[in-house]
């Protein structure tokens, strides 16, 4: 059992909660066994550390840790049972006909719920703007409970994906509360290729994306309200243009 918070594993591990050791080495770190499970289902996950006394059994690499030292690597008050080291995903291209593209998200519960979302209605890739917020973010990762496995996520320069989207015949929709075509008007089917950008929390899209946009769409509502928290937008206009609803 590794029971010192100064043992120099841990103190190399614990340093995977900060972004910048995350970049660094590709590896990032999951709580909980729901997360672990799903990354070992990918071939993602290289070692966990586990409490004593907890029943574990996947084929990997396993570390005995004290509550001490279980708390200085866990993100969260409450001490997990399990926390798993987990290789980032190699994804470097864009897959299949509907994308969806993030522009400066900052709230990384938001940017766990889009990609649950994401997932549960079809979407074959989502892009990151290179100033979203971290996708391996702790936050995230509870939020979107082991989602980021499910899919194809890349981030980068936004410019340059929208214009590789339309290169190859994809219509860009933006999404704007002020102008463009209600939701309900914009139909799509199996065959359709699309991708759809959502803009920052409080400012929408950059001026740049939005220039590229080919259309832009909105969501009815009452006129007492001008706005939805962007994770529950993205969320609706997802599922209206996925074929889950026929």
């Amino acid at each position: 059992m590794i029971n010192s918070i100064n043992n120099e594993r841990i103190k190399e591990i614990s340093k995977l909660k900060e972004k910048k050791y995350r970049d660094k080495s590709n590896i990032f770190l999951v709580e909980t066994y729901h997360l672990v499970e799903e990354a070992y289902n990918n071939d993602l996950l290289e070692e966990v550390f586990i409490l004593e006394d907890y029943d574990f059994n996947l084929d990997v690499k396993i570390n005995v840790v004290s509550e001490s030292v279980m708390k200085k690597l866990s993100s969260t008050d409450t001490i997990p049972s399990i926390v798993g080291v987990v290789k980032k995903k190699d994804n470097n291209e864009i897959k299949g006909n509907r994308v969806l593209i993030l522009d400066r998200i900052q709230d990384p519960g938001n940017l766990g719920t889009i990609i649950r979302s994401a997932v549960a209605f079809n979407i074959d890739t989502i892009i990151l703007s290179d100033d979203t917020v971290d996708l391996y973010n702790p936050k995230v990762l509870r939020s979107c409970q082991g989602m980021i496995f499910q899919t194809n996520i890349l981030k980068g320069n936004l410019n340059d994906y929208i214009n590789e989207l339309k290169s190859n015949n994809f219509v860009i929709y933006g999404t704007d509360v002020n102008d463009g075509i209600s939701l309900k008007n914009v139909h799509t089917d199996e065959n359709s290729r699309f991708a759809i950008i959502v803009g920052n929390e409080g400012r929408g899209m950059s001026p740049e994306v939005r220039d590229l946009c080919d259309k832009f769409i909105y969501i009815d509502m009452v006129s007492s309200v001008d706005s939805l928290n962007v994770g529950v937008a993205c969320s609706i206009i997802l599922y209206e243009m996925s074929d889950i609803n026929g």
